[in-house]
């Protein structure tokens, strides 16, 4: 149930080999930029988090997760907005969510999701 980020493309042929479904590009991140968007994993649950936030990303490692470091860097505010919604119904993994699409966001959260604004801006094309 989780959606898994990365541009790195041996760490995407390794998880296809391992079960995961490649879904293709999520969002481009701009090749210059100094917004990290950093990553943890949660080894309790097999978690994926994934926030521009220095302040969240401190409180989860006091919480035990591990800093996976950079993921990506984001775009500015005239970017793409990547809208974050959560899940408080999710066990493990999978309580975080990032997509463009309204449509998607607005189908999210009829079915129970928490809108939390936008969670960063990715590159146009």
């Amino acid at each position: 149930g989780e959606h898994f980020y990365t541009g790195n493309e041996a760490e995407k042929n390794a998880l296809k080999q391992s079960g995961w479904k490649e879904e293709g590009i999520g969002f481009y991140a701009p090749v210059n930029s100094d917004r990290p968007m950093y990553r943890l994993y949660n080894p309790n649950a097999g978690d994926h988090h994934y926030t521009a936030s220095r302040q969240e990303k401190e409180h989860l490692l006091k919480m035990g997760w591990k800093d996976e470091g950079i993921g990506w860097y984001a775009a500015e505010k005239d970017g793409i907005p990547m809208y974050r919604l959560y899940n408080p119904n999710a066990v493990g993994a999978g309580s975080h969510h990032y997509t463009s699409s309204e449509a998607e966001r607005e189908s999210l959260k009829q079915a129970g999701w928490k809108d939390e604004g936008i969670g960063f801006y990715t590159a146009r094309r």
